[in-house]
């Protein structure tokens, strides 16, 4: 996590999110230049959900060599976010 590391709230239109507006709508034109910004020691962290682990979305990851943290699936103890939410209250 990146202390002052924010971005705006995006929004889907609508219906489920699947891996294709996944890359078009976040992961290209947000999280790309947001990892760039903040240069080498940037991981890129999902929740393990379907769309996030998605083929395309990993080769796209991979092709701009964005660095993913490595967690097994369904693991939320092991998910930093799920603290903080507890946390947070």
């Amino acid at each position: 996590m990146e202390t002052n590391g924010r971005t705006d709230l995006y929004v889907f239109a609508g219906g489920a999110v699947t891996a294709v507006p996944y890359r078009d709508e976040i992961l290209h034109p947000i999280v790309r230049p947001f990892i760039a910004a903040m240069g080498i020691y940037a991981i890129f962290m999902d929740d393990n959900a379907r769309p996030h682990r998605a083929r395309l979305v990993r080769s796209y990851l991979e092709s701009e060599t964005i660095p993913q943290m490595a967690w097994p699936a369904r693991s939320p103890d092991l998910n930093p976010l799920e603290h903080v939410w507890d946390t947070l209250g």
